[in-house]
């Protein structure tokens, strides 16, 4: 069994899919836009939303995450309740997730040494999800 993490983004996906791309070297495995989906009784769509995403895969190092736009103006979508986390290899890799994660988002823990490991922080993006950056132990397996 796998958990997959599924964002909602109201209207900003394909911004999101690049933010994710240029920070974190997110794959696009998968994208579908809501004008690609057959038309039916049960499930119309408006013509402003046809060019939005209704469903995308990222890959990021061994793990996919889902995308969509959502619901878009049917309340703005929060992300709260959980944390994305990212595991890097090295204090140097850590340091460069986080702050390219951090662009014009909110630092609420700097990145830092801490008692459990050379780099550690957390931060909300500029979409309002919330990471934290941990740098992984020698030897710690993930």
């Amino acid at each position: 069994m796998e958990i997959q993490p599924y964002l909602f983004f109201d209207g900003r996906c394909e911004e999101a899919i690049a933010f994710y791309r240029d920070a974190l070297g997110a794959q696009e495995l998968m994208k579908l836009r809501f004008k690609d989906a057959p038309a039916s009784e049960d499930y119309k769509i408006a013509p402003e939303s046809g060019d939005k995403i209704m469903h995308a895969t990222l890959v990021v190092g061994s793990t996919h995450l889902l995308m969509s736009d959502g619901q878009m103006g049917h309340g703005k979508v929060a992300h709260s309740g959980f944390s994305l986390s990212v595991t890097a290899s090295d204090v140097a890799s850590g340091e460069k997730y986080f702050n390219a994660l951090a662009k014009d988002g909110q630092v609420t823990m700097p990145f830092q040494k801490t008692f459990w490991t050379d780099g550690f922080g957390m931060l909300v993006d500029k979409f309002g999800v919330p990471w934290m950056v941990n740098v992984q132990h020698e030897g710690e397996q993930h």
